[in-house]
């Protein structure tokens, strides 16, 4: 969340409050996904 608040919470462009929450979600969902790409993938070995 540190990362996340140093990185986008100034740059907020809309100026309405619930606006600026659905901006925040999908700010959060694509830092999700960049955050997913990088993790390696596991697979068991039998």
């Amino acid at each position: 969340m540190f990362c996340y608040k140093q990185l986008l919470i100034p740059k907020l462009t809309l100026r309405n409050y619930n606006s600026q929450v659905s901006e925040v979600l999908a700010h959060v969902k694509t830092m999700s996904k960049v955050i997913k790409l990088g993790m390696p993938i596991y697979q068991q070995i039998n």
